[in-house]
C-alpha cells in the first residue's frame, strides 16, 4: 500500500572455468556477493538487510557454435544455494532461506552483417522456505512454496566494430505463484522489462555498462532504475 520503494546495492563476484565436453564448449562458474537492501516511503519503518548474498553456481554448455557464421544454441542448469541473510522476524530480506534450480535454452544468429538477433527461454523451480513469518505476514512461521516462474528474453545485438557491442533485451515474466501453508494467493507474477547494454572488449578485461527498469508488472515491486557494471577478466 501507499508509495512502497526499495533500493537494492550489491557487489557481486564470479569465479568461472571454461573447457570442452568432447568438441562442445562449455562454461562453470559460482557467484556471491553482499548486497545492501534499505526501505523508504510506506515502508520505511521497515528494517533494512544486508549481507551476504545466495550463492549461484551455474553449468552451461553449447551444442552448436559456429563462430564464422555468428550462429549459437546453448544450455544453462543453475543451483540457487541459501547462503544470504536472511531472518525470519524481517518482512524484505537479502537472502531467500530457499533453494532454487533454473533451465535456460537460447539461441543466436545474424540478421544482417553487423546486427545479430538472440532469444533464451528459462524456468526456475522454487524450494519450500519453512521459516517465512514476517515476510508472509504472520507472527509464526509458515511454509512458503511457489510456482515455476516463467522468462522469455529476445533482441538484437549490433557489433560497432572488434570492441564495442550494443544490445537491447526484452523481457517477459509470467508464474510464480506463491502459497503459504498450501493455501494458495493468487497471485501470478506478470511482468515485462527491457535492459540496454554497452560492452567494451579491452585489453584489460571486458566491461558491461547496463541500464533497464520495469515496462509493467503485476503482483510484485515495480523496478524503476536498475544499473549494472560488469567487469570480467580472463587469466
Amino acid at each position: 500500500g501507499g508509495s512502497p520503494n526499495l533500493e537494492n546495492n550489491s557487489a557481486l563476484f564470479r569465479l568461472g572455468h571454461t573447457y570442452t565436453i568432447g568438441s562442445l564448449p562449455a562454461t562453470t562458474y559460482i557467484q556471491t556477493g553482499a548486497s545492501a537492501l534499505s526501505t523508504d516511503g510506506s515502508i520505511s519503518s521497515f528494517p533494512m538487510s544486508k549481507g551476504m548474498t545466495d550463492t549461484t553456481i551455474a553449468t552451461a554448455i553449447w551444442p552448436y557454435a559456429n563462430r564464422k557464421t555468428r550462429t549459437y544454441l546453448g544450455v544453462a542448469a543453475y543451483l540457487s544455494l541459501p547462503t544470504g541473510e536472511y531472518s525470519n522476524t524481517k518482512p524484505l530480506n537479502v537472502g531467500t532461506n530457499r533453494y532454487s534450480t533454473a533451465l535456460q535454452m537460447g539461441y543466436q544468429r545474424p540478421i544482417t552483417n553487423s546486427i545479430d538477433g538472440a532469444i533464451a527461454f528459462d524456468t526456475m523451480w522454487f524450494g519450500a522456505n519453512s521459516q517465512c513469518a514476517a515476510t508472509c505476514s504472520s507472527l509464526t512461521n509458515l511454509q512458503l512454496t511457489q510456482k515455476p516462474l516463467y522468462s522469455t528474453q529476445l533482441g538484437p545485438i549490433y557489433k560497432i566494430n572488434q570492441t564495442y557491442t550494443l544490445a537491447a533485451t526484452y523481457v517477459y515474466v509470467t508464474g510464480g505463484e506463491t502459497a503459504f501453508n498450501g493455501v494458495e494467493r493468487n497471485n501470478t507474477v506478470v511482468t515485462q522489462r527491457y535492459f540496454v547494454s554497452g560492452v567494451a572488449h579491452t585489453s584489460v578485461g571486458r566491461f558491461m555498462l547496463q541500464y533497464g527498469n520495469d515496462i509493467a508488472t503485476m503482483n510484485g515491486f515495480m523496478e524503476s532504475r536498475r544499473v549494472a557494471l560488469r567487469y570480467t577478466k580472463a587469466f
